[in-house]
């Protein structure tokens, strides 16, 4: 898992030092004009009940390459158990084609780009390891995939995320592939 993570951490720092060297046609907009807000949001009703919020703030560090991070929690029961799942996640994304317009056009503000994210998970032990067992435990996860994002204005879009756990996921909290709608503004 750590040689993993370096390798991600590597390909990443080598996005960001090969994208500031490149020219800018001006300088860069004030910080308030490349910050976003927004998050996640699940909601799963029935005989299984999942439901997830995930609040982000971000940060567009160039055109194409940005950084986000914030608190996710999520409630599960299903018809044996319920439990909580909270911790901390963070995501960088690199947009391949910022807009499609630019190459087909077809009248849509859409961008598609890759996703890679570290997500910890705070888990009950009961639940995930042994029914005997109590307390809670850490997971680390990273995921990596691709979204789409859609325009909804000057300053906000919505994405849809596919991303697949790249770690072990031995207490299966991911679904492979995890899908994830989001809205950011």
């Amino acid at each position: 898992m750590t040689r993993l993570l370096s390798i991600a951490a590597g390909l990443m720092m080598f996005a960001i030092f090969n994208l500031s060297g490149q020219s800018d046609r001006g300088a860069a907009p004030p910080l308030r004009e490349r910050l976003f807000f927004g998050g996640d949001m699940g909601l799963q009703f029935g005989t299984i009940t999942n439901i997830q919020l995930s609040p982000t703030i971000g940060l567009w560090l160039t055109p194409r390459l940005s950084i986000a991070g914030g608190p996710t929690y999520q409630y599960y029961k299903d018809p044996s158990f319920s439990t909580d799942l909270w911790g901390p996640r963070a995501y960088s994304q690199f947009m391949i084609i910022k807009d499609i317009n630019n190459i087909i056009p077809i009248g849509m503000g859409m961008g598609i780009g890759t996703h890679i994210e570290y997500e910890g998970l705070s888990l009950e032990k009961s639940v995930f390891v042994d029914e005997n067992e109590t307390g809670r435990m850490y997971v680390s996860s990273l995921l990596a995939g691709f979204t789409v994002n859609q325009s909804l204005g000057r300053r906000s879009f919505m994405s849809i995320t596919v991303l697949w756990a790249l770690t072990d996921n031995q207490y299966q909290v991911y679904s492979n592939p995890e899908i994830r709608i989001g809205f950011m503004f």
